[in-house]
């Protein structure tokens, strides 16, 4: 039969005039969609054609032509549904002339829509490598400071005018440290290679009849591991002598102390003092983010990769160490595991010399001895390393890139806790001067480590006390 003028086809005699309002619905709408298999099929062929000349991951294509497509069921002349019919079972001699000019035109529009897709998913591809681009070249820039930043978080009380009060005093042998606590040195990152770090520190505390420890972890371990140990080294203390410990944790080693008392401070809160943070990543380290997270740096100089040999082969350590001290994984383990508020924290960090005579500089790490030489005394070779110049040439580059202040490794923002009285000298130092100058004799004029240390602490012991004093007026 021949369509009629509105462009509706004919129906058959022997259909009851109650479904001609049905009809025209029903010859207009679902005839057409089986034809959808025929378009489905001539998009998937043009589609496949696109995608192999620029293939994009994750496209799948449209199934080809011959497989089974899910379609709508045509509704009989008596009401019901009819059977389901796949595109194979179709032809075109089946069809009337509406439906194959519907068919038609809905194969230009899908031949239309078939690279119209793939230009979509071209420019989804092409905004992916933009985003990358972006986030290689912010890098940190989002993340630096981030603590100071949230909501919620208590500022931080300065506290450096009575430290450089204390350490004026302690370089005129005024201690005032008490023999009642523990003293508990946490070294940092990589610290199992620098066998006198801390030991002149501890030799200095035993010299004022203090008992002091330091930490035998392995640095190079994750944050969650260290902490553990470091557990059991204060409980091991406490049972033994009965005393309170105070922590004095430099780098990574203020990061596993602060991790201990936040995992296990139902267990430690009656058996830790305090914590002194010394140059610590607290809220992590720009260094460390750019080397180790996707799309940053490290991933287009090889960096990440040749950190994973250095820690996991050569130092026979866990990459998670360094992993521990990005971004991400601070502001995760920071919002699950808080440091609890009572306790008495003590905030340094310092900045970084980028002077031309750093640069050049070498540092005396540790020595080497010798047989014993013909005046009977042993001989020693120090054993230099330029790493006061390898700091000043990144706190320069994280100057340059992202206008921070650091110590080289790890900024002022991000080594200030929350809550803490925070000390910031004017003095240059950079992150391993707590490493190199145990070493070497300081200026008549500036503080050793010993010194810094032991200021730190005394002030730390003061912050103590006024919260303990705090405290008790409160529940008066």
């Amino acid at each position: 039969m021949e369509p009629s003028a509105q462009g509706e086809p004919s129906t058959s005699a022997s259909v009851d005039d109650s479904q001609s309002v049905y009809r025209a619905e029903d010859s207009e709408l679902f005839p057409s969609v089986p034809a959808l298999n025929q378009a489905a099929s001539n998009l998937a062929q043009i589609a496949s054609y696109f995608t192999q000349c620029l293939p994009v991951p994750g496209y799948t294509g449209i199934p080809e032509e011959g497989q089974e497509l899910a379609i709508l069921p045509p509704v009989s002349t008596s009401g019901r549904p009819a059977l389901q019919t796949s595109s194979a079972e179709l032809d075109g001699s089946s069809l009337s002339p509406s439906v194959i000019s519907s068919s038609q035109e809905i194969s230009d529009i899908s031949g239309q829509m078939a690279p119209f897709r793939v230009f979509q998913n071209g420019a989804s591809l092409f905004q992916g490598l933009v985003d990358r681009a972006r986030k290689t070249v912010r890098g940190s820039a989002d993340d630096i400071g981030w603590l100071q930043r949230t909501q919620g978080l208590p500022a931080a009380e300065d506290g450096t005018t009575r430290f450089l009060e204390i350490l004026d005093s302690v370089r005129k042998n005024e201690h005032k440290l008490p023999d009642a606590v523990v003293y508990l040195l946490v070294p940092g990152l990589f610290s199992n290679h620098g066998p006198l770090y801390f030991v002149k520190t501890k030799a200095y505390f035993s010299k004022m009849g203090l008992v002091c420890h330091i930490a035998k972890i392995h640095s190079e371990s994750s944050v969650s591991k260290n902490a553990r140990e470091i557990k059991e080294y204060i409980e091991e203390i406490y049972w033994g002598s009965r005393k309170r410990v105070l922590l004095l944790g430099h780098s990574k080693g203020g990061v596993d102390a602060a991790a201990a008392l936040s995992l296990y401070w139902p267990q430690l809160k009656d058996k830790v003092a305090g914590l002194v943070l010394a140059q610590s990543p607290y809220g992590g380290s720009p260094v460390a983010s750019d080397i180790l997270r996707e799309g940053q740096l490290g991933d287009y100089v090889m960096l990440r990769k040749l950190m994973e040999i250095l820690v996991s082969k050569v130092l026979k350590g866990d990459l998670q160490a360094l992993e521990d001290l990005t971004y991400e994984r601070r502001k995760e383990f920071l919002a699950q595991h808080p440091l609890p508020p009572e306790v008495p924290i003590v905030s340094f960090h310092t900045e970084a010399s980028i002077t031309p005579s750093v640069l050049t500089a070498l540092s005396h790490v540790a020595h080497v001895e010798l047989p014993v030489a013909a005046d009977g005394n042993p001989a020693r070779i120090p054993v230099v390393m330029p790493l006061s110049a390898a700091l000043a040439a990144c706190s320069q580059l994280l100057v340059a890139r992202y206008g921070e202040k650091s110590d080289g490794l790890v900024t002022r923002k991000d080594a200030e806790v929350p809550g803490s009285v925070a000390v910031r000298p004017e003095r240059k130092l950079d992150h391993a001067w707590m490493v190199y100058s145990s070493m070497n004799e300081e200026p008549g004029d500036q503080a050793n480590t010993s010194q810094v240390c032991e200021a730190l602490l005394t002030l730390l012991v003061e912050v103590a006390q006024r919260r303990r004093h705090q405290t008790a007026m409160k529940d008066e």
